[in-house]
């Protein structure tokens, strides 16, 4: 079984940054494909960011393509979203996700059997 907690969410200003991370327990995390996703209310999952075991791929949504950054820690059993040049359009409950298969859809929340509790990211204009 795998755990993960999530953190660094709260409240910041259109334009600003926050940076979210997830640790893992209870299975080697370089074993680990991540990602992370949100969900607004009244609205689905969607796929934010993803990155694989080794961190040598990363994935993107187009909404936050060229202003959010996946990275990963293997000796932390961390992975971390940085989230610059907010918009209130990014405001979520943000998701840590994790899984094992080799056959792992990045994009797709169905892809993984792991999730963290979710944090709130708010987001005023």
């Amino acid at each position: 079984q795998v755990q993960l907690v999530e953190s660094g969410g709260g409240l910041v200003q259109a334009g600003g940054s926050l940076r979210l991370s997830c640790a893992a327990s209870g299975r080697t995390f370089s074993d680990l494909a991540m990602g992370w996703f949100r969900q607004a209310p009244g609205k689905e999952r969607e796929f934010v960011a993803a990155i694989t075991w080794t961190g040598d791929n990363t994935y993107y949504a187009d909404s936050v393509k060229g202003r959010f950054t996946i990275s990963r820690d293997n000796a932390k059993n961390t992975v971390y979203l940085q989230m610059n040049s907010l918009k209130p359009e990014d405001a979520a409950v943000y998701y840590c996700a994790a899984e094992q298969s080799p056959l792992w859809r990045p994009r797709i929340a169905q892809g993984y059997d792991y999730w963290g509790q979710g944090t709130q990211v708010t987001v005023s204009s």
